[in-house]
């Protein structure tokens, strides 16, 4: 932290801040805002002093978080120090409030900016060696996934660390596109299984009639197609991990044989009676209340129970909004090291909107609107030309109702059920009825397409009578 740029028309505040810094420091004078933006564009600073007057004639909140936008916009980091005359203080504070670090007054004191820069700089030294200490405990491949500055998702990555050398079966409890099966790697990568297998099942991908057969195998001849013995997915994680997502969506005779792995480590193939051990560790996720599954029995309360020894709930994109712009900078690089297009930044209006979409389809939708921007622009930078309107516009609805005097879970889950509900009839119509055809363009198994339609009562034969005569 040496590099100081000073913004300011007082002719002498750049002296007082030079002769109170010395030589510790490369300091630079820029005479408006403009300039400054123009120099910073060019090379980063550290510290920005700046006079109040530069950011707005109204000193309102907004008014002083859009000022301070651009340099938090072009270096997130760099640390802004607002000068005010003395009848300004108030606006200053404000200031502050709105994201300045801190702030002087007129005129200035050079023993006043030691002060200020020396705060500055232990708060910084201080935040790095926290940082430093967290970082020892994970690898070097999992720093990069553990970054983040929200309070809820540092606890997670606490409780993944606590519980990663573990034995303990872990349940991750979140909305789809969260990063489940990243965080499952994370823990397994941490455990003393590192070297073992890892292996995902999505549950909710299999059709029933073969998830038993899918994860604890089958003899040859166990049912019509079985033409020879198959080894099972804990069979073949051996001592390693196996990663079960959409655990809610197994059936009753699957939750039976999980409930004895994990009580006795042992299981039989289908159609065999030798018993095998399994020393695999499991990580279950979910998307669905297994809590209430269990109490209105469609879920073994036993094995709800066994699978919720270490719950971990990981917070959605929109709980975390402070994290987007580093996501969207992370899929940004990942895009160009596929491409080498060479779009090396995101346009200020498009962070701000990204952080205030709601993200229903959470981390892996704003992976695939990132990846779709990437492909449509046409400069160095991600425009807000490249992206939806709705982004920016947040009164174009989806149509939906909202009931606004329900509690919010309530009203969420009404509305998730009335976007299911109408996505499902608008893909069978498009499709006529053809339930492979509308299972694929959902992105979905069909034995869930099938499920997700007999909860809202749609027939397919509604849509077939859309078919054409022969």
């Amino acid at each position: 932290m040496n590099s100081v740029l000073v913004i300011s028309a007082v002719s002498d505040a750049a002296g007082v801040i030079r002769s109170a810094l010395h030589s510790d420091f490369n300091i630079k004078h820029a005479n408006d805002k403009e300039e400054a933006l123009d120099i910073l564009k060019k090379k980063r600073y550290d510290i920005i002093f700046i006079d109040i007057v530069f950011f707005s004639k109204h000193f309102s909140d907004k008014t002083l978080k859009e000022g301070i936008r651009p340099f938090k916009a072009l270096y997130p980091t760099i640390e802004i120090v607002v000068i005010a005359p003395q009848e300004m203080i108030r606006e200053a504070v404000k200031a502050v409030k709105a994201g300045a670090s801190d702030y002087l007054t007129y005129p200035v004191i050079a023993e006043e900016v030691k002060l200020v820069t020396k705060a500055i700089r232990d708060a910084a030294l201080m935040a790095s060696e926290l940082e430093y200490l967290r970082n020892q405990q994970w690898k070097d491949e999992a720093l990069e996934i553990v970054s983040t500055k929200n309070p809820r998702m540092q606890e997670v990555f606490r409780k993944i660390r606590a519980v990663a050398p573990t034995k303990t079966t872990v349940l991750l409890i979140g909305e789809t596109g969260v990063g489940k099966g990243v965080l499952a790697k994370l823990i397994h990568q941490h455990s003393n299984r590192e070297s073992a297998q890892f292996i995902s099942v999505h549950c909710g991908a299999i059709p029933d009639s073969l998830v038993e057969s899918e994860l604890f195998g089958h003899e040859k001849g166990a049912f019509t197609g079985a033409v020879r013995k198959k080894m099972g997915k804990f069979e073949i994680a051996l001592d390693g991990t196996i990663f079960m997502d959409e655990i809610g969506t197994v059936t009753s005779a699957v939750q039976i044989k999980l409930l004895q792995v994990l009580q006795d480590g042992l299981f039989s193939r289908v159609g065999g009676e030798s018993v095998i051990k399994s020393g695999a560790r499991v990580i279950a996720a979910t998307n669905s209340d297994l809590k209430e599954m269990s109490d209105n029995g469609s879920f073994r309360k036993d094995l709800y129970y066994r699978l919720n020894v270490f719950p971990i709930e990981i917070p959605t994109l929109r709980e975390r909004a402070e994290d987007i712009p580093w996501f969207a900078e992370h899929f940004l690089k990942k895009m160009n090291l596929m491409n080498q297009k060479g779009i090396y930044g995101i346009h200020p209006l498009v962070t701000e909107a990204l952080k205030k979409y709601s993200w229903p389809g959470n981390i892996r939708e704003l992976e695939n609107l990132i990846e779709r921007a990437y492909i449509l622009e046409s400069s160095s930078i991600l425009t807000p030309d490249v992206f939806p309107d709705e982004l920016f516009d947040p009164d174009i609805s989806t149509g939906l109702p909202v009931n606004a005097s329900l509690p919010l879970a309530e009203a969420r889950r009404q509305v998730i059920e009335d976007f299911e509900r109408q996505y499902l009839k608008e893909v069978l119509s498009r499709n006529m009825g053809r339930i492979n055809k509308s299972s694929e363009e959902a992105g979905i198994s069909t034995r869930q397409l099938h499920k997700l339609m007999l909860k809202y009562g749609i027939r397919k034969e509604e849509y077939k009578r859309l078919l054409p005569p022969n």
